[in-house]
């Protein structure tokens, strides 16, 4: 079983709304695709209201204007990360192939008039997010330890050391940047527009795009990197509906700590709820490394490695 680590009052807020959720979304009926094809997907998380917080402007050094460039120029530095380590089936190449995808599919969305609210906004998150993770991997890269997040220093050392299924190597890193990550982004550029305006609307829509990329990521990862990345059959197998139901609570989990930073009513209280954050998602990414360690996970699956390189 996956750990969802939070704080307690959190966890226990999250539980009893997440079950109000899902007793509306049964009863207003199951979601109808956005388009033909495409999964069955119910948005639980809209269900779920925001908290009151006061308009704070944007600190972002990233695609401040939000123009749709910047997710071009986001999309070329992963295509270059993506093919940097694949050549060498380096581990970290699974979730640099899932974050390019994703990123690629959001692209084709916040392209399609009305699918977001406030497009600029979301440009410009998608850029601060993924700076995020990019600063994390070169600090580790040159060894500057002390500039990488508790979390991402285990989902990059795993990676490394290449001691996991592909799969715990797609959660480290999606723990890392949703879990450590998303909140102090979200939390950096607001929550509600200048009018007042909740932006949780933009936020739970992102769950809509990631339901249409999920299901392909993970048969990519799985036909070019791991055969284990997307087969069920194994113990702790991923498959479309494990890994999309983890994201999506993930990601309101990111949301709620986010209006806690906002919310905090000094320096003080902000810092402990960030270390907080960076406590939960450390003491995640621990507890998905013992669960996904290659020998318990592949014992009768090819060697990761040696099916990688033959597909070079």
């Amino acid at each position: 079983m996956i750990t969802l680590s939070f704080p307690s009052r959190l966890h226990s807020w999250m539980s009893a709304m997440l079950a109000i959720a899902l007793a509306g979304a049964l009863a207003i009926g199951p979601g109808a695709p956005a388009r033909a094809g495409e999964p069955l997907f119910i948005g639980w998380t809209g269900l779920l209201p925001p908290l009151s917080t006061a308009y704070t402007p944007a600190d972002a050094q990233e695609c401040a204007g939000g123009e749709p460039s910047c997710v071009d120029a986001t999309i070329a530095m992963m295509e270059a990360h993506y093919g940097s380590l694949v050549v060498s089936c380096d581990h970290n190449a699974v979730f640099a192939l899932t974050y390019l995808r994703t990123t690629e599919e959001y692209r084709r969305v916040a392209s399609a008039p009305g699918f977001f609210d406030d497009v600029a906004y979301v440009n410009t998150e998608d850029a601060v997010f993924a700076a995020y993770y990019f600063r994390a991997y070169d600090a580790w890269r040159a060894g500057q330890r002390a500039a990488v997040p508790r979390a991402w220093e285990i989902a990059f050392d795993s990676a490394g050391r290449r001691q996991l299924a592909g799969a715990g190597n797609l959660l480290l890193g999606m723990n890392a940047h949703v879990n450590r990550d998303l909140p102090f982004v979200l939390a950096s550029l607001g929550l509600v527009s200048p009018g007042g305006v909740s932006r949780k609307p933009d936020h739970d829509q992102v769950n809509v795009m990631l339901n249409r990329v999920v299901d392909p990521v993970l048969r990519e990862a799985a036909g070019r990197l791991d055969p284990s990345v997307d087969n069920i059959a194994t113990p702790l197998g991923l498959s479309y509906t494990v890994l999309m139901q983890v994201l999506v609570t993930w990601r309101e989990a990111a949301w709620r700590n986010a209006e806690r930073l906002v919310n905090a009513p000094t320096a003080a209280a902000r810092e402990r709820i960030a270390n907080e954050i960076e406590t939960a998602a450390a003491t995640t990414a621990t507890t998905l490394r013992t669960l996904y360690v290659r020998p318990g996970i592949l014992p009768l699956r090819p060697d990761r490695d040696e099916y990688c390189a033959a597909r070079a």
